[in-house]
């Protein structure tokens, strides 16, 4: 067999590399190769037609509201704001205790705050799951059950990642639970939709108190 010579490439004496084919095939995808004639787009500053609507969905009829400083509000399809001398003045509809009496920083909550909210607003899901589904009341999550029981509580996730049958927790409320997690086994539901914060009421058996076998979900519906 002949030898073969190795060719030497040297930054003094570069080796002519092969050329390039006419086309590549990044070029075969590329938005040239689909509109090569296409007109270069005009500049940002001369464009015309600032300001316009170019495309809207759905029509409104007769949708105009008007507001000075001594004049009239009002509109075809929403009634009429109050006047006066000083412009048009707004009320805010429902009972004060629903209102904000004094500005305050979103998401600066204290803790202990956000708890007492979440949790009332557990209780308050829970009392419309009785009585939609004319439950007579509702155990303790944690407490060893070999006979079928209902409990509430919230979905939780046993981890960071993300919500599956094996990681799913119940967080108990605080009236019957005192908000202890108890681990979920859905094995025997036929069919579930579930993710985390969402308030059910559940019903199963808890026979060590550690793992409760679901049996039926009681969903909030509309």
């Amino acid at each position: 067999q002949g030898s073969h010579k190795r060719s030497n490439s040297t930054p003094e004496t570069p080796q002519a590399k092969r050329a390039p084919p006419s086309r590549s095939p990044l070029g075969l995808f590329s938005p040239g190769s689909f509109s090569p004639s296409v007109t270069p787009s005009q500049k940002y500053s001369s464009r015309t037609g600032r300001g316009e609507a170019v495309a809207a969905f759905g029509a409104v009829q007769g949708q105009a509201w008007l507001g000075t400083a001594g004049g009239t509000a009002g509109g075809t399809t929403g009634g009429t704001a109050g006047t006066g001398s000083t412009g048009v003045t707004v009320r805010a509809f429902g009972s004060p205790e629903q209102l904000l009496s004094q500005p305050y920083r979103f998401m600066f909550q204290k803790l202990l705050d956000v708890r007492e909210a979440l949790a009332e607003r557990v209780e308050e899901l829970g009392e419309v799951l009785r009585r939609h589904h004319g439950l007579e009341g509702f155990s303790s999550a944690v407490i060893p059950a070999q006979e079928p029981v209902t409990v509430l509580g919230t979905i939780s996730c046993d981890g960071n990642g993300k919500l599956n049958p094996k990681s799913v927790l119940l967080v108990g409320d605080r009236e019957h639970s005192g908000g202890a997690q108890v681990p979920l086994d859905l094995s025997e539901l036929p069919e579930y939709s579930l993710f985390p914060g969402q308030v059910v009421a559940l019903e199963g058996t808890n026979p060590t108190g550690r793992r409760m076998v679901v049996t039926k979900i009681y969903e909030v519906t509309p």
